[in-house]
């Protein structure tokens, strides 16, 4: 008989935004990771590519620990959230989100007033922030490739091209 696989409600109070009050640009995703909650912080997947993309697009070495990571992104000015506050889902999974309660970015903004800029990582990302948090704020976001290693078919050379739009502010 075959296992029946259960969803999992998945809520933000793991991990809370890390945006510092100079931040002016916000990098949104759809929801931590499995491993991301499991170590409290952002792409913490051992082979997501997110915080090397990042390294190379800011000529650094890359931030290995989560307090050289957090350093990297307040010299940067780039803050991370997601675009969802809570759902229920299956592992790591976008494909199997449901029951979406996305994030108040209303207010979020109003809070860090320095955000000029918004992105998305991967296309669940977008498609959930069309969907939910553009009719809160009326600011689009640009989309950004998957850093996760699902995303086999870019290259981390195309991975850098394509963040190298966040330089742009």
């Amino acid at each position: 008989m075959a296992e029946q696989k259960l969803k999992n409600h998945v809520d933000h109070t793991s991990i809370p935004p890390f945006i510092n009050k100079d931040a002016n640009t916000l990098i949104l995703g759809s929801l931590p990771s499995v491993a991301s909650r499991k170590y409290g912080f952002f792409y913490a997947h051992p082979q997501n590519r997110f915080f090397k993309i990042l390294s190379m697009v800011f000529n650094e070495e890359e931030p290995k620990t989560t307090e050289e990571r957090k350093d990297f992104l307040i010299r940067n000015k780039i803050g991370l959230y997601d675009v969802i506050f809570a759902c229920d889902i299956y592992g790591s999974s976008d494909a199997s989100i449901e029951n979406v309660k996305p994030i108040d970015l209303k207010n979020l903004l109003k809070q860090y007033p320095n955000i000029k800029q918004i992105f998305t990582t991967g296309k669940k990302a977008k498609e959930l922030y069309d969907k939910y948090l553009l009719p809160q704020v009326g600011v689009e976001a640009v989309s950004l490739p998957s850093s996760s290693a699902a995303n086999a078919s870019m290259s981390l050379d195309k991975l850098v091209e394509a963040y190298k739009i966040i330089l742009k502010r």
